[in-house]
């Protein structure tokens, strides 16, 4: 089984949808791995155009972010283009249902934490780095800011969620169990 984890990238944005994560005109690429370039060309923080070649997301695993997260279409490529740029785990208040069941089908973490707790996420410094323990559910966010250098966050995942992510997506469970 992967690991879960290793340096956030923060993206302090409500409702992020899908064509701000791979705009339309690259869902037309035969490969997944034509959509990593493109991870967040159209959002718009503020207003203002996102920079997607920052150094900093380029070598993040874990997004940290608000509510509604992947809301929008129902494209796959939005999780594929997380996938193909080694993004393992996205943390945030909620999800769009569907585009949180494609990140499970992708063997991608999905993990739904409270408003607060997001809010203690984003204060971190940015030698932060957050660990994901599938077992015991706990986010384990490490920092030398914080008391004792490190901070849990229990969240909660149904069996099955579970077990897509252990086997790396849906292809590899139905593969082991069928």
């Amino acid at each position: 089984m992967k690991t879960f984890g290793g340096t956030p990238y923060f993206l302090d944005k409500n409702d992020i949808n899908t064509d701000e994560i791979i705009p339309a005109k690259y869902l037309t690429e035969i490969s997944k791995a034509a959509l990593k370039p493109h991870l967040l060309e159209d959002l718009l923080i503020e207003g203002d155009k996102f920079d997607n070649q920052d150094p900093a997301l380029r070598a993040a695993s874990v997004i940290v972010t608000r509510k509604n997260f992947g809301c929008g279409s129902s494209r796959e490529h939005a999780v594929w283009a997380f996938e193909v740029n080694d993004i393992s785990v996205i943390i945030a208040e909620s999800f769009a249902r569907i585009f949180r069941q494609n990140m499970f089908n992708c063997g991608i973490l999905a993990i739904e934490l409270e408003a607060n707790s997001i809010s203690e996420l984003f204060s971190l410094s940015s030698d932060a780095t957050i660990s994901v323990d599938l077992e015991n559910t706990m986010v384990i966010a490490q920092s030398p800011q914080l008391v004792g250098g490190e901070k849990q966050f229990h969240f909660t995942l149904n069996e099955f969620d579970k077990d897509l992510v252990k086997a790396g997506g849906w292809l590899s469970y139905a593969d082991k169990k069928y």
